[in-house]
């Protein structure tokens, strides 16, 4: 494979780390405040779950978050951080990208209506993918400097 600048396996981990400062991004200007205290997030979600056009959406976050709003307040929020940091330092990587990958699909699902979403989403899941089948932590991961994942 000809690259340039990078080795192949190199432009690889800049796909993963860029996809991981995402994930630290959308971490960062979340108001935690809002989340935690008020429950601004799950609110939100819960309104869009009850207009939601698959009624199996709303039946999911009326079983799932809905009994527990402020516990899913922080599994979202901190779930966002522990994907960044796994992604930017290659820790547990395959563990952050199928998780990254199964939190994109279900934003993509809830906010099927909001098309300025529906992009990141996708392409933050094509980024996973990729990121994944490639072994992105073969380089610049401490994955790969510990020796674990065969990496």
């Amino acid at each position: 494979m000809r690259t340039l600048w990078l080795d192949g396996a190199q432009w690889l981990a800049v796909l993963r780390v860029g996809l991981g400062l995402w994930w630290l991004e959308s971490w960062r200007h979340k108001d935690k405040k809002g989340w935690f205290e008020r429950g601004t997030g799950i609110a939100w979600a819960a309104d869009v779950a009850g207009k939601h056009r698959w009624p199996a959406v709303k039946r999911g976050f009326d079983t799932v978050v809905a009994p527990r709003p402020r516990t899913m307040a922080y599994v979202v929020v901190y779930a966002e951080l522990a994907l960044g940091l796994g992604l930017v330092f290659g820790v547990l990587t395959p563990v952050a990208l199928v998780g990254g990958l199964l939190l994109n699909l279900l934003y993509l699902v809830l906010m099927i209506h909001d098309w300025a979403e529906q992009g990141q989403n996708a392409m933050m899941a094509l980024i996973s993918l990729v990121a994944l089948f490639a072994l992105s932590w073969q380089t610049w991961s401490l994955d790969h400097a510990i020796g674990w994942l065969g990496a």
